[in-house]
């Protein structure tokens, strides 16, 4: 698909194993305001809830085929489930039947990558895929993150999310070993953010510590970083998707609306900082298979509670 060099696309698997963590709503709008960049996106729906299908304002409508069909048939040309939401932003919409495709697939030798096959076929290639994978790690996580050469980790400031997301980058490294191992964690990126509570800027600036720290070490997320701006606690977010848009249309110049636009600015600006380098796959964390994971490894929630001296 890519042949040497960068990859052709920037293919983003946005996860999270908790749900009401800000996952799809981060999707959504990110693939949105990267498009009005004028940069062509497809945004991929794996959550059988189908919430980034709904939030775009999109109902399937049984005829079309949606991203079932396109893992059920290994053959669909991807072109056949794409909708065109907005200007430059594709969308391959949810059905609530994704939830069985599990059992479907269940004696399919190639269920973990009919995904990343179908993504391989396409005849133009999007210049940003973004993927909302549902909030576990079952065959269509796997799928998303068969794919991705980028993992984002959407997350809440809290101590129990801290602890969540030291655990969900150690499943990336399972699967990057076992999968993928293009896949890289390039980031956390801050949802229904306060900065005004002691408890949020001491859980952030442990975030901080610990991916610095992690730089010269063997694991998949060396390379990764807290996202800036954080995505302002904001009601706006929570009542655009029951209009069916994004936030840009809904409230373009609320907090929200305004870190979602920066945010997927720098996005844009940083893929391409790297494709202007052009200087071989070191310069790209996603690029190149990370180092085996070592055995023991020290996560945000180790960091942030000790365990006692004996």
């Amino acid at each position: 698909m890519h042949g040497g060099g960068l990859p052709a696309s920037r293919i983003i698997a946005l996860m999270n194993q908790k749900g009401g963590v800000g996952k799809t709503t981060t999707a959504v709008n990110l693939a949105a305001g990267i498009a009005l960049q004028g940069r062509r996106c497809l945004l991929i729906d794996l959550d059988p809830q189908a919430h980034a299908t709904l939030h775009l304002g999109v109902q399937p409508d049984g005829e079309r085929p949606t991203i079932y069909d396109l893992l059920l048939e290994p053959r669909l040309p991807i072109e056949e489930t794409v909708v065109a939401a907005r200007p430059n932003l594709d969308l391959i919409p949810a059905e609530t039947n994704l939830a069985g495709v599990e059992t479907e697939l269940a004696g399919a030798p190639d269920r973990l990558t009919r995904l990343r096959s179908a993504v391989e076929r396409a005849a133009d290639p999007w210049e940003f895929i973004l993927i909302d994978c549902p909030p576990s790690l079952g065959l269509l996580t796997l799928n998303g993150l068969a794919v991705a050469r980028e993992v984002f980790i959407p997350m809440q400031a809290q101590f129990l999310a801290l602890h969540g997301v030291g655990k969900l980058m150690e499943t990336v490294a399972m699967v990057g070993r076992q999968v993928n191992p293009r896949l890289a964690v390039t980031g956390v990126v801050l949802c229904v953010h306060d900065s005004t509570t002691t408890h949020a800027r001491e859980v952030v600036d442990d975030l901080d510590a610990f991916f610095e720290q992690s730089r010269q070490s063997e694991v998949a997320w060396r390379s990764a970083r807290v996202y800036r701006p954080a995505i302002r606690r904001n009601i706006k977010l929570a009542e655009c998707p029951s209009f069916g848009k994004t936030i840009f249309e809904y409230a373009p110049w609320c907090p929200g609306g305004i870190d979602y636009r920066k945010l997927s600015e720098v996005i844009v600006s940083e893929w391409d900082t790297l494709r202007a380098r052009r200087a071989g796959p070191e310069s790209d964390p996603a690029a190149t298979p990370p180092p085996p994971t070592p055995k023991v490894v020290t996560t945000p929630a180790a960091r942030t509670n000790p365990a006692p001296s004996a």
